[in-house]
């Protein structure tokens, strides 16, 4: 005879316990964990230029691309834990960078799904120092190498900046108190391409060096599930808001 499976959490948390859903991460145990989605900003005028914009300063602002971007990703937020990937529970958190690119993506997150934001400063985007601003072209010019050896290396700091290390270890303090606040929540993550990249770098167990190459695009949508024991599950990585 069959079952119905049990349900935990309120009206806008159901979801399905006991068995693990296909394809998920081993556990010996039916501990809960809880879901961070991590959300880049969408696109601003120094994206689409190719500046590096960091997180020593406030803007710049989403462009028009970039807040039609920032509603996709808000929509494709809505539907975790209803229409992909059912057994999630639904986001009733929203945390962001106080950047104003990230702010506002945040914001037109909270519109959709009805709750408000907490802002973060650890999650800022890595602050770039000297090279705020400047494309990659210029930064050569100006400090020959200096970028290929940040990127590939993880802890060359930026003139007046920091290192991708550096960065990565400032979120992982957010992170951590995400996780110790308590199992079985979704949380929405919404910050920057290096900051994130980190987040996802450090949930392989992956050194600075080799993050990135994870690809972050923006308004892109990714993943993680996190366990009180350690255990993380990398569920999806840079799924595009338009999806």
């Amino acid at each position: 005879m069959s079952q119905t499976p049990e349900t935990t959490g309120g009206p806008g948390a159901a979801r399905p316990t006991g068995a693990r859903p296909t394809g998920a991460t081993f556990r010996p145990d039916a501990d809960e964990p809880l879901t961070a989605i991590l959300v880049r900003h969408g696109v601003t005028p120094h994206t689409t230029s190719g500046a590096y914009s960091g997180g020593g300063v406030p803007g710049p602002s989403l462009s028009g691309d970039g807040r039609i971007q920032a509603a996709q990703a808000a929509d494709l937020v809505h539907r975790i834990g209803r229409k992909i990937w059912p057994d999630v529970p639904r986001a009733t958190e929203i945390v962001a960078s106080p950047m104003v690119r990230t702010q506002e993506t945040a914001a037109a997150i909270s519109r959709r799904l009805g709750r408000a934001v907490v802002t973060d400063p650890r999650l800022a985007e890595g602050h770039f120092g000297e090279w705020e601003g400047l494309t990659a072209d210029e930064i050569e010019v100006r400090w020959p190498g200096q970028l290929r050896e940040w990127h590939e290396s993880g802890t060359f700091a930026i003139p007046g900046g920091e290192s991708i290390a550096q960065t990565g270890e400032r979120l992982a303090t957010a992170m951590d108190d995400l996780i110790a606040g308590g199992p079985g929540r979704t949380v929405v993550v919404v910050s920057h391409a290096v900051a994130l990249r980190s987040v996802i770098g450090t949930a392989f167990g992956a050194p600075a060096s080799q993050w990135h190459r994870i690809r972050i695009a923006p308004a892109s949508v990714s993943m993680i599930r996190y366990w009180a024991d350690g255990t993380s599950e990398i569920t999806a990585i840079g799924i595009p808001p338009e999806i």
